[in-house]
């Protein structure tokens, strides 16, 4: 049995891996609003039915500007556009994977060039930080188009040894037209890990963003417009999910559709999509993820780091490690530092350099937090700090943790996407796998030790479509990500993020017995 130990954690802020080597500019606090149309086959367009919506800062409350509400009609006309783009022998078609891998290079460049109007846009339209926009979500954008740009030229097939006097290969093709749905929470982000491999493996695209933050995806197609990919490659229609992200889910000239959003709603998309044309799904869905804290672990990085894994992106984050599983004999002590750290969390103006935390999205996600941290008080779990939400303008809740949480009570099942913390204690390790494991989810989960055999046998045992030993949160576009159960289908980002958008063709051809 290897016994040896893993002495040297590393000692870093979760944030640190995560950013770059990019000085802090000034942030616009009031970026003008350049793009408020449809995006479709290169042109900026108005709805057909001529509605529009607001789009709303989440710190105020206030309506920063109206969306042209895309409706059934503008997705079907956004797929006829996709579908001439991608017929064959159309421009785009004829690309060179070389030059598809030039285009996303250039849209990189272009996105690096507007870094701080975009951070700053989806600070606007979000409430996220805008340190957390400009160093931690623009620095991976730009880095998942560079990687998907070099796999461009590098998507292969195989030769196969067949029976016979054959010759026999595949061949990885574009599935078509790709639907893409993108959330709330990480509005740039998603739209690169989608529209990426989709555009590298030679797909056209209609994509759908959140309704609650279509400023920034709305604007990388106007520079996807100047990067100069052709017209229909990539279209996108701003709209509602049930009008405009249904329509997309069930067109039947949609060949592959990505979403990633809440489970509930990821049902309702997959079965549109069976009953449609029976398209290609990937789904990135909810999660619970168990973060487990053992006694050997290093306690002050263990609190850190849990603390940045639940409260990073005000609690939105669908990986969130929000079931804290803590050893019994540190128990007191890292729930007295947690608390600590939540108190000392800074809320406020996410344009605000000092800020730590900014708005939740709306109002609706708000009520549905206070609303969970009231049933976690009436179960008995002890809500030590929090709990309640701060001013009268915006949707701010404050940093909230709860200790003795038991794993039968709501908050300990619920996805609850806020800054709420629950801490629950172990004693055996024997039943710790069980308990972690008792959850329809599976997309995260994270292990403090300092003991290797144990890092081991709990990464092998649990039931998480990614594992993190001694840190949380530490993405790459090279690393796939994505959810075992009801967390989803398929992986996003890396070599694995291809497989999606690629159809595997056979192709043998007889040899001829002797020349002719």
């Amino acid at each position: 049995m290897l016994r040896c130990a893993l002495k040297n954690t590393v000692k870093y802020s979760p944030l640190r891996v995560l950013s770059c080597h990019y000085s802090s500019p000034a942030p616009i606090s009031n970026p003008d609003i350049r793009c408020t149309k449809l995006f479709i086959n290169n042109e900026w367009q108005k709805s057909i039915s001529g509605k529009s919506f607001p789009t709303v800062n989440p710190a105020t409350g206030e309506t920063i500007t109206h969306i042209q509400e895309g409706s059934a009609e503008d997705v079907d006309k956004a797929v006829k556009a996709a579908q001439q783009a991608f017929r064959f022998g159309s421009p785009w078609r004829k690309t060179d994977s070389s030059e598809r891998g030039r285009l996303l290079n250039k849209l990189a460049d272009l996105i690096e060039k507007d870094r701080n109007y975009l951070a700053s846009l989806e600070t606007l339209d979000n409430g996220k930080p805008f340190s957390d926009s400009f160093h931690i979500d623009l620095d991976l954008v730009v880095k998942v188009y560079r990687y998907y740009a070099g796999f461009a030229d590098k998507i292969y097939g195989k030769t196969l040894t067949v029976d016979g006097n054959y010759f026999s290969y595949t061949r990885h093709e574009p599935v078509g037209v790709c639907g893409q749905v993108i959330p709330w929470n990480f509005p740039l982000l998603m739209q690169a890990w989608k529209l990426a491999p989709a555009l590298a493996a030679g797909n056209t695209i209609v994509l759908k963003p959140a309704e609650q933050t279509p400023l920034t995806a709305l604007y990388v197609g106007q520079l996807i417009k100047e990067a100069g990919f052709p017209p229909g490659v990539v279209n996108i229609v701003p709209g509602f999910g049930p009008t405009a992200g249904g329509a997309i889910a069930g067109h039947m000239g949609v060949d592959k559709l990505a979403f990633t959003g809440s489970t509930e709603v990821g049902q309702i998309v997959m079965e549109a999509a069976a009953k449609s044309n029976l398209k290609r799904v990937t789904l990135e869905l909810g999660g619970k993820s168990p973060n487990i804290i053992f006694k050997d672990a290093d306690m002050d990085h263990a609190i850190r780091t849990a603390h940045f894994g639940l409260f990073f992106n005000q609690g939105q984050c669908c990986c969130a490690g929000s079931r804290v599983f803590v050893e019994e004999d540190i128990y007191d002590e890292f729930v007295e530092k947690s608390v600590e750290s939540a108190k000392s969390r800074k809320l406020g103006n996410p344009f605000d350099s000092h800020t730590e935390q900014g708005p939740q999205i709306d109002g609706d996600q708000m009520e549905k937090i206070l609303s969970l941290i009231k049933s976690g008080q009436s179960e008995g779990a002890k809500m030590l700090c929090g709990g309640e939400r701060l001013g009268d303008k915006g949707y701010f809740v404050s940093p909230t943790v709860f200790a003795d949480v038991q794993d039968n009570m709501r908050i300990a099942n619920e996805e609850i996407f806020g800054p709420v913390m629950q801490i629950m204690k172990f004693k055996s390790v024997e039943e710790l796998l069980e308990r972690a494991n008792k959850t329809m989810y599976g997309l995260a989960a994270s292990v403090f030790t300092k003991d290797i055999d144990k890092a081991m046998y709990f990464s092998s045992g649990l039931r998480a479509g990614t594992v993190w030993i001694n840190c949380y949160d530490v993405f790459s576009a090279q690393a796939p990500f994505g959810g075992f159960k009801m967390s989803g289908i398929g992986r996003e980002l890396g070599e694995y993020g291809l497989q999606a958008y690629s159809e595997v063709k056979t192709v043998t051809m007889k040899i001829p017995e002797k020349n002719s």
